[in-house]
């Protein structure tokens, strides 16, 4: 019986363009411990608080197709050696946003390859992002992980 993992983290980082084109970028972020809380009232109340534990790390490389598509494949970690590699579904999308100088986009990627606790992974991870001016990125990912 395969064993499911959820995850919800919040990265931050920066995207750097590799080419002087600006559409291949790395992306190299991080994610805390944390404790997610959606309450829902009148609407929805939401907070992510740090909590103790260890650091997620995400690296990536981002090929834009158009000025609003991409690919994006790499590799998350969660602790020493217990990696998750993947690679987009299709297409990501992004756009400007509706706060000035930012851009908010979103994208699915397929689990490829794992190590660790993660090996033989079956699953999806979206991400739900924005970036800003100065290639600062925030990126909200929520996975559902099978491991066989």
């Amino acid at each position: 019986m395969p064993q499911q993992i959820i995850y919800a983290l919040q990265f931050s980082g920066q995207a750097i363009p590799q080419n002087d084109q600006g559409t291949v970028l790395k992306a190299t972020t991080h994610a805390p411990s944390s404790s997610i809380t959606s309450v829902v009232k009148q609407g929805v109340d939401a907070q992510i608080e740090t909590v103790e534990g260890g650091v997620a790390q995400f690296s990536s490389t981002v090929e834009f197709l158009t000025d609003n598509t991409f690919t994006e494949s790499g590799t998350i970690t969660f602790g020493q050696g217990n990696s998750l590699r993947f690679g987009t579904v299709g297409e990501g999308a992004i756009g400007p946003s509706p706060e000035e100088g930012v851009s908010h986009g979103v994208v699915s990627w397929r689990l490829i390859k794992g190590t660790g606790v993660f090996e033989n992974p079956r699953g999806f991870i979206t991400s739900n992002f924005t970036v800003g001016a100065e290639g600062e990125v925030t990126d909200n990912q929520f996975g559902v992980i099978y491991l066989m």
